[in-house]
């Protein structure tokens, strides 16, 4: 039996809901999303085999140039500043807010060269995605065993320094939609006093005016990307992690108000409440 008919009538259904319902349009970009995800991720790592034949931070830049694509199905447009921080040549630990499923847009945007992720490790099993996140030289970690995710970070500080890699983590360990900041876990602070880099933070403007899961809203819109000046940690130590991640939340936390246009309370942010690296 023929499969096209039923696909072609599926997919002329959808863009008939889209046309009549909010929410059906909202479902259907990010279904799209998500099938470009998946497409993308096969099409990549054929081509990352290709050229680098497996496992390498230099397949970031062909996966960037994947991602990079999809703003233009979405209509939306990033207005960086401060980039020539993210591309120094030295490593270093960068350090941003965590929104939505269209952070891996905001990300690959601005990805300077040899910089790998730190993601959950369920990641690791999503088909083709979680193949050119190996292949990406993604660093996954067991978020549920403590022990497991100290060590993996051990090893990374060392492999940092040694080639001169540059860790992208987001310090609020899950997306946050609610217009502002999370408290920010510590393992990323305590990476970079460990290897004695210093901290790059980048700082998204909030998707609200575009995208919300709560209202169903997903158009066109602009990205305010700020890139702050780097934190040095030489000659830190574990017992200023504390004053570390409050230094960089409260920097964080008011360029986001300031580029989202958001109010602060009492005209200045307050100090995070923070919790263990997990």
């Amino acid at each position: 039996m023929e499969l096209w008919p039923w696909l072609i009538a599926a997919l002329l259904l959808l863009l008939l809901l889209a046309q009549l319902s909010r929410s059906a349009r909202f479902y259907a970009k990010i279904g799209l999303y998500c099938a470009f995800c998946f497409t993308a991720s096969a099409v990549a790592a054929v081509v990352c085999l290709l050229r680098h034949g497996g496992r390498t931070v230099e397949n970031m830049s062909i996966i960037s140039w994947f991602v990079r694509s999809f703003k233009y199905a979405y209509g939306l447009r990033f207005e960086v500043k401060g980039r020539e921080t993210l591309d120094e040549d030295r490593p270093c630990v960068i350090i941003s807010n965590h929104q939505s499923i269209l952070d891996m847009m905001g990300l690959m945007e601005i990805l300077p060269d040899r910089c790998v992720q730190i993601a959950k490790r369920e990641l690791l099993f999503l088909g083709p995605v979680g193949l050119i996140m190996y292949l990406g030289g993604v660093l996954f970690i067991n978020r549920q065993r403590s022990q497991t995710a100290m060590s993996v970070m051990t090893d990374v500080g060392e492999r940092m320094v040694r080639e001169k890699l540059k860790v992208w983590i987001y310090p609020e360990g899950t997306r946050n939609d609610n217009g502002d900041l999370l408290p920010f876990k510590k393992g990323a602070f305590y990476l970079a006093i460990q290897a004695q880099v210093p901290i790059v933070p980048v700082v998204y403007s909030s998707f609200s005016s575009f995208y919300s899961c709560k209202t169903k809203l997903f158009t066109s819109g602009t990205i305010q990307v700020e890139v702050l000046d780097a934190v040095p940690t030489r000659g830190l130590t574990v017992a200023d992690v504390p004053k570390l991640l409050d230094t960089c939340h409260r920097a964080m936390r008011t360029r986001f108000f300031h580029i989202s246009k958001i109010p602060q309370e009492n005209g200045a942010p307050l100090g995070p409440d923070t919790e263990e690296a997990q």
